[in-house]
């Protein structure tokens, strides 16, 4: 793994899931954090195991539902530490809902969350990026490669957070290093948070995420890509499958998908 001996992570959404085990394991390699969720009660009790490990994390609130909410936040991570040396753009909602019966309100909600948001709040620190050696790690999805039944507008946000920040990879050659992410089902709780077609929370936790690969594993495989350097890596079972099978026999994809459970 790189040194993260005095280098300062950003990171969204970690106050569960992904984004806590990559505060966790970075904390361990002495990585001075700064942590942002919506969820501060949460956030704060995962900065207490963090300080156990390392000797810097501050916590701010963030909500990517709201663009004031996230300016100021940005403006509140550029006053705690003098450079950023990796984002990790996290924080998200999922999806629960077939598309002809989602509302508009709702599409709109999770475009705002999982890429206007990460896209502004990336923007307001790119001031402080440190020059070259300094990275961005953006949690998409395996529908972030391909289409999936109830998942039509998370799996429009994920490709259009790939669509962004593999053009900003190229145009920022050399200077920042971007990883793009993209975990199956992951032992999470992010199915209880997911919205369903009329935007109410969907409240449980999927088969699918209960026996999903556990989060910690998921954020080793993460910074393990992040060292070597990888433009895009996928950490999964077998929706590894789809992804392929999407790419070289579309056709057996769609037929796959169709059959498969959402959950």
């Amino acid at each position: 793994m790189v040194n993260y001996t005095g280098k300062y992570v950003v990171i969204t959404g970690a106050s569960s899931g992904i984004g806590k085990a990559l505060a966790l394991e970075l904390a361990k390699n002495k990585a001075r954090l700064v942590l942002l969720a919506r969820r501060m009660n949460e956030l704060d009790a995962v900065k207490k195991s963090c300080l156990a490990l390392t000797d810097f994390c501050e916590i701010i609130s963030l909500d990517l539902a709201n663009p004031e909410l996230i300016v100021s936040a940005g403006e509140a991570v550029k006053q705690i530490v003098p450079r950023i040396d990796l984002l990790i753009n996290n924080a998200g909602i999922s999806q629960r809902g077939l598309a002809r019966e989602t509302s508009f309100d709702t599409e709109k909600q999770i475009m705002q969350v999982n890429y206007l948001g990460p896209v502004q709040f990336t923007k307001s620190l790119f001031p402080h990026f440190n020059g070259a050696g300094s990275g961005i790690i953006i949690i998409s999805s395996v529908v972030g490669l391909f289409g999936f039944p109830t998942r039509s507008s998370y799996s429009a946000s994920k490709h259009a957070l790939h669509g962004y920040f593999n053009t900003l990879a190229i145009e920022e050659n050399n200077k920042i290093q971007v990883l793009i992410a993209c975990p199956g089902r992951i032992n999470t709780p992010i199915s209880y948070s997911a919205v369903e077609a009329n935007g109410a929370a969907h409240g449980k936790m999927d088969p699918g995420q209960a026996n999903g690969i556990p989060a910690d594993v998921c954020a080793r495989q993460i910074l393990k890509g992040y060292t070597h350097k990888k433009p895009l890596i996928l950490i999964a079972k077998g929706e590894r499958l789809l992804y392929w099978f999407s790419k070289f026999v579309p056709p057996l994809y769609r037929l796959i998908s169709r059959k498969i459970s959402p959950l």
